[in-house]
């Protein structure tokens, strides 16, 4: 590296520099909170999300019993918090906006007791355009969520219909203007792009409607075909790879002139608003809690925080049989199936009668090969990355543990020589993928 002077990308490194640590410190450590609502009115077919269609004779007591089984879930994370408080919390899905509002004052009064809530806390709902999906936008603000989250997809109905969608394009207009008329002050709407058969002009046009509309903040990404969904058993025709480079070009442009900043490979932030809090967390490698069905979560354990260790009485059985307490960065998840989510045992310990929560069908420690590649995995996505320090501070490794890699990306032209920034060059934005291989 011809003009780096620290000592950290030396390319002389014996075998055990490569395996140094540093100390985690948890409390630096940002934490947020993810909130999975499950449920669908109809699964898209290019779906691949825990979501589930709405049983036929679903009634009120099962969004009772659900947000019942959120607060369990939470309460039983509460130890896991080693005294940080939530700076965002996400609810996704599914389709959140379908939970009644009545259940979303109850879950945030519920949260309240359990976690410390940030005061600038950041609160993002996704919701569907169609209007019987979701309450009177300004009751959300009532409840606390200051941040939506609009899945409009397209504003062409042909492509809506062929996405499966159950709003048309007047609906998603009308759901955009109606969420800033009610005080979000905070608005993205979420637009594919690479559809089945779709035109330049569609793909610009998409862009312009939301922007015209109030979005303050745009999600634009390109349609994966993934596995186990309608789109996967039965292949749409789509644009052909020079079509799909000059759509994704010229919508870039077309972004950047209307004033939005590409802060995240998918993520544009447009001039009054900012990047996405929770979002940006996962990609700088912060600390998240997870709750509902099929949630999956990270956080930092450090056995010296308080000289306390997580035991009974701080967290739940079933999370005392999976938690370490050596110091560490762990892997959760919950049940997908909303009925096995909400099915758990309520067990005894000590004679006292105890709460159950919902099971935990992973804990497991992140290995040390496997933090490089997720940290890179995240924080590569970031256009203009993240800082040295941070690296060593997400992981607990040194620096020296990715120089011989590093050295080589430099070389090829993928990363920017700088030894205070850890950042992908043009080149390596438009071939992330190469870079992340050499991390695996």
């Amino acid at each position: 590296m011809s003009n780096i002077k620290s000592s950290h990308f030396s390319s002389n490194l014996d075998a055990s520099s490569r395996n140094e640590t540093s100390a985690l410190i948890v409390k630096d450590i940002p934490l947020a909170l993810y909130i999975h609502i499950p449920w669908c009115v109809k699964k898209c077919p290019y779906c691949d999300f825990n979501s589930h269609e709405l049983p036929m004779d679903s009634q009120l007591s099962m969004y009772d019993e659900y947000v019942d089984t959120l607060l369990l879930d939470a309460a039983s994370q509460q130890a896991l918090t080693q005294g940080r408080e939530i700076s965002s919390i996400f609810i996704g899905g599914g389709t959140p906006s379908l939970l009644p509002i009545a259940q979303y004052q109850r879950l945030f009064n519920g949260l309240r007791e359990i976690f410390q809530f940030a005061g600038d806390i950041e609160v993002t709902m996704e919701a569907n355009p169609g209007t019987l999906e979701h309450a009177p936008f300004a009751q959300y603000l009532d409840v606390g969520i200051n941040r939506l989250s609009i899945g409009v997809q397209s504003f062409a109905a042909g492509q809506l219909t062929t996405l499966g969608r159950i709003h048309n394009p007047a609906q998603a207009l009308s759901a955009i203007k109606a969420a800033r008329r009610a005080g979000f002050e905070r608005v993205n709407v979420d637009l594919m792009h690479g559809l089945p058969q779709q035109t330049m002009s569609e793909a610009l046009n998409d862009i312009q409607m939301a922007h015209e509309a109030g979005a303050t903040h745009i999600s634009w990404y390109q349609l994966t075909i993934e596995p186990n969904t309608v789109f996967y058993r039965s292949q749409p025709i789509l644009p052909d790879e020079d079509s799909l480079a000059d759509i994704e070009q010229a919508g870039q442009t077309l972004l950047e002139r209307l004033g939005y900043d590409n802060y995240e490979v998918s993520a544009w932030a447009g001039a009054s608003d900012k990047p996405c809090r929770h979002n940006v967390n996962y990609w700088q490698f912060g600390d998240y809690l997870a709750i509902g069905a099929g949630a999956h979560g990270k956080v930092t354990i450090d056995d010296r925080y308080g000289n306390q260790t997580l035991t009974a009485d701080k967290v739940s059985d079933e999370v005392l049989k999976k938690v370490s307490t050596e110091t560490g960065i762990y892997r959760f998840s919950k049940s997908r199936m909303p009925k096995d989510y909400m099915t758990f045992d309520i067990d005894t310990r000590n004679n006292i009668k105890k709460e159950g929560a919902p099971k935990m069908v992973g804990w497991q420690a992140i290995a040390s090969d496997e933090l490089v590649s997720e940290f890179m995995l995240n924080a590569l996505r970031l256009h203009k990355g993240v800082t040295w320090s941070l690296f060593e501070a997400r992981t607990g490794l040194s620096y020296d543990n990715i120089a011989l890699e590093v050295n080589q990306l430099i070389k090829q032209g993928l990363l920017i020589d700088d030894n205070e920034h850890l950042q992908p060059t043009a080149l390596g934005r438009r071939y992330l993928n190469q870079i992340l291989r050499v991390f695996l």
